[in-house]
């Protein structure tokens, strides 16, 4: 099933995923995939480094709720709550224009930097936890598809560690984890 093609119904549909692995994380100091993270470092990942992404963009300021290390529930909860109230709202016909990524639609742009990083996020959170790690297999082929050829250009940005080997049949979500330096054939 792929996932929606409207950014902000991709993002209601992709924040859900996440939102259960959250609300299902009974232990936030499980490491994480993510050398030197923890399960609650993932969530912090993601309300720490998007609203200052979206404020340089758009002058847009997101509600931002208590410290990740308070209350790593309520930090997701209220962030993704903003982040779709933008995307529903007014505010989303405001013009995105980043120095680094240039000039696109503001729904665009949330989705293919950002609702790209919780799809992926989705597994390390699963996986420290414990929890379904099953991802959209259709939006992994997507994802790998548009990554595969700029592979020079990620690994460069200092966002993707080293590409893991897997198998060469391995099945598509094996090898976009692989691609973006997670070992999903080890625990």
């Amino acid at each position: 099933m792929a996932l929606p093609g409207d950014p902000a119904e991709r993002h209601r549909v992709v924040a859900a995923g996440f939102t259960a692995r959250v609300e299902g994380t009974t232990d936030w100091d499980a490491p994480a995939p993510v050398p030197g993270w923890r399960a609650r470092d993932v969530v912090g990942h993601l309300v720490e480094w998007f609203p200052a992404f979206l404020s340089s963009a758009t002058g847009l300021e997101l509600e931002r709720g208590p410290a990740v290390t308070d209350d790593p529930v309520a930090a997701w909860t209220v962030h993704t709550e903003a982040v779709q109230r933008v995307l529903d709202g007014p505010d989303a016909a405001t013009p995105f224009e980043h120095p680094m990524v240039g000039t696109m639609p503001l729904p665009v742009a949330v989705s293919q930097f950002y609702v790209s990083d919780i799809f992926m996020h989705t597994w390390d959170l699963a996986r420290a936890t414990g929890q379904d790690e099953h991802l959209d297999e259709d939006t992994c082929a997507e994802m790998l598809a548009g990554m595969e050829p700029i592979d020079d250009l990620l690994r460069s940005s200092g966002q993707y560690g080293p590409r893991v080997a897997v198998p060469d049949d391995a099945d598509v979500q094996t090898r976009l984890l692989g691609f973006i330096g997670r070992d999903p054939l080890h625990r």
